[in-house]
């Protein structure tokens, strides 16, 4: 049986034992309070008959029976009592219910009425079992003249609690209803629920919904129909930051709050989303959502930092590439022009031509390198000035400071600077066409500063521009350089600030390392 049908007969089962206990139990006191209420009204009758003179007058008198059975008869009819019997102290009956019984000796205990008290007992007698109460009658002397018996047949008191049994039934049978209805609609909602599944079903599908939950790869994020986080793998917590917590405490609080800013903006929307990256600390992530089955979300993320890593080491290498093919396209139209001026016979201004050419060169490497101590970066500063030329930007270098070989990455200082640049060519392609780069090292830090004469940038939109895959340009895939950027400047504990003054302006602030010195006993070494 499914659990949903478990749970109604077994529902159904305690409320029909509960019902007839409560019946019985019912019952039962109404019994116990008709079998009370007789004796209280029987002892309530034989005292006050006891008390009454003309029973003390009567019983003394020659005609006791005739004076006195009218007079027990009516008592009776009044006060609803099955019998009223008055006795001679030696227990000889003056009045019965039965006229037949009258002379005979009562059946009962007289001892204690003889004693001056009154009492309450069971005892069986000429009409059957019966409650009674046995009352003295004084004189005026105090002597006791006779004793009155009243009392209930316990066939009447029976009689009287089994009227009772239809309403209890019927409560009873009201409660079974109500009980089975309610029943039936809380087993419909758990077969809802557990899909129909039995317990041995149910626990085995856990068992390896856990196994597997916890055995992906992948981050995996469940939540419910309101945005919270109720439920999430061991993979998703160390991508993530979450806490680990016991499994029984997940589903009770929501720890969306855990989430970085991006990826807690996508959780909580509930948008449907595909292979969408983001930044959290040092990693790249790549998160996908869908709506789950029954109101929710279920939101995949993967690590992407090593692909991201090697993406923007492609992408640095793309730098220098198109920085080395500018200035080889530059210096092969220097070339040509060169090689026509000597075919025309003109070789002193083909001479001319070429040594100020050289100059002009030597003298942009030489002024790069000397402000910036850094093969790549030179490299790169190089190949950016001829491509800066080529498209008819005017580049301002300047730089303060020294910066030690192996003071910070090479590769995430080609990447930071050659993305920068590349964006602030391409918003400086109108205009004044100006772009000015910046670099000012102080010893413990290294800060670059890339403005460009462009229309800047909407504050509003700034952090969507950091993110993977967004761009404001047109064309082919765009959207990786500012976000490489940030990557590299978080892998490196650095900042980076946006500002707009007239243009963009870009300003990363890097940590330097500690190099050892060159009169160093290690630095020794390894020269030696």
């Amino acid at each position: 049986m499914s659990l949903a049908t478990r749970l109604f007969v077994w529902q159904l089962m305690l409320v029909t034992v509960l019902s007839v206990a409560l019946g019985v139990i019912g019952y039962r006191h109404t019994a116990d309070q008709i079998h009370e209420g007789a004796a209280a009204r029987a002892y309530s009758v034989a005292a006050t008959l006891a008390h009454d003179p003309f029973v003390a007058s009567s019983a003394g008198s020659a005609d006791a029976s005739a004076a006195l059975q009218p007079y027990a008869l009516d008592v009776m009819a009044s006060a609803d009592i099955d019998f009223v019997t008055i006795m001679e102290p030696d227990g000889t009956r003056l009045t019965h219910p039965d006229p037949r019984e009258i002379g005979g000796t009562y059946q009962g205990t007289r001892e204690r009425a003889l004693g001056g008290s009154v009492h309450v007992e069971e005892h069986v007698g000429t009409l059957g079992p019966s409650v009674r109460a046995i009352a003295p009658v004084h004189d005026d002397g105090g002597a006791v003249v006779a004793l009155v018996a009243v009392g209930v047949t316990l066939e009447s008191i029976s009689v009287a609690a089994a009227s009772d049994i239809p309403a209890i039934v019927f409560v009873a049978a009201v409660a079974i209803a109500l009980g089975a209805l309610g029943s039936y609609l809380a087993s419909r909602y758990l077969s809802r629920t557990t899909m129909g599944l039995g317990p041995v079903e149910l626990r085995r599908r856990f068992t390896y919904y856990n196994s597997a939950l916890h055995s992906l790869r992948e981050g995996l994020l469940l939540g419910d129909a309101g945005g919270r986080l109720v439920l999430y793998n061991d993979r998703a917590a160390d991508l993530l930051g979450l806490p680990r917590l016991p499994a029984d405490a997940r589903g009770r609080h929501d720890f969306a709050h855990y989430l970085p800013p991006t990826v807690r903006e996508l959780f909580t929307s509930g948008r449907r989303a595909e292979d969408e990256v983001h930044v959290a600390d040092d990693r790249i992530l790549v998160a996908s959502q869908h709506p789950a089955e029954g109101g929710g979300t279920v939101t995949t993320v993967q690590d992407h930092t090593q692909i991201q890593s090697i993406t923007g080491e492609l992408e640095t290498m793309r730098t220098l590439t198109n920085a080395l093919r500018a200035q080889t396209h530059e210096h092969a139209n220097r070339l040509h022009t060169v090689a026509v001026l000597i075919e025309l016979g003109r070789t002193d201004e083909a001479l001319a031509f070429a040594i100020e050419d050289r100059q002009s060169a030597q003298e942009l490497t030489d002024d790069v390198v000397r402000r910036i101590d850094e093969p790549f970066l030179s490299a790169l500063l190089v190949g950016k000035a001829s491509e800066a030329h080529e498209r008819g930007i005017e580049l301002t270098l300047s730089a303060s400071g020294t910066l030690a070989d192996g003071a910070v990455d090479a590769r995430d200082l080609v990447t930071i600077t050659g993305n920068l640049l590349d964006n602030a060519f391409d918003a400086a392609a109108t205009g004044e066409r100006r772009v000015w780069a910046d670099f000012v090292s102080s010893g413990d830090a290294l800060t670059i500063t890339v403005a460009d004469s462009g229309d800047g940038i909407d504050p509003e939109l700034i952090e969507q521009f950091l993110r993977f895959g967004v761009s404001s340009k047109s064309g082919e895939p765009r959207g990786l350089g500012l976000a490489l950027v940030r990557a590299s400047v978080r892998r490196l504990g650095g900042t980076l600030e946006i500002e707009n003054d007239g243009g963009a302006i870009f300003t990363v602030t890097l940590p330097l390392a500690a190099v050892p010195s060159e009169s160093t006993p290690e630095a020794g070494r390894d020269e030696a």
